[in-house]
């Protein structure tokens, strides 16, 4: 869910920000009243794109809360496991670092 989440904004905001560029390049051309409105589209589609971006930072703050705490609780209920996989981690890392 959260990667589709990721995609989906990432698509959004690149869309935004092209869209953004370009309307403040035609509002550069522009004077008076176009330019004006021009300019406030932009400002608004740069504001969408923050505001996506701070759902995206919440999402993924919450997803990292339920990792933490389901890491939590199994090493409370699996000590050994967690010292083993903890281990086995450990070595494979040791391995690959003496390898280089």
């Amino acid at each position: 869910m959260l990667a589709t989440n990721v995609k989906t904004v990432r698509t959004d905001m690149k869309t935004l920000l092209r869209d953004a560029q370009e309307l403040f390049k035609e509002a550069t051309l522009l004077t008076g009243e176009k330019a004006d409105a021009l300019r406030q589209k932009g400002i608004d589609m740069l504001e969408s794109a923050t505001a996506k971006a701070q759902e995206l930072q919440t999402a993924a703050v919450e997803t990292g809360k339920e990792i933490v705490e389901t890491t939590d609780d199994f090493v409370r209920e699996n000590p050994w496991k967690a010292v083993a996989i903890a281990a086995g981690v450990g070595m494979l890392i040791g391995v690959l670092i003496a390898r280089k």
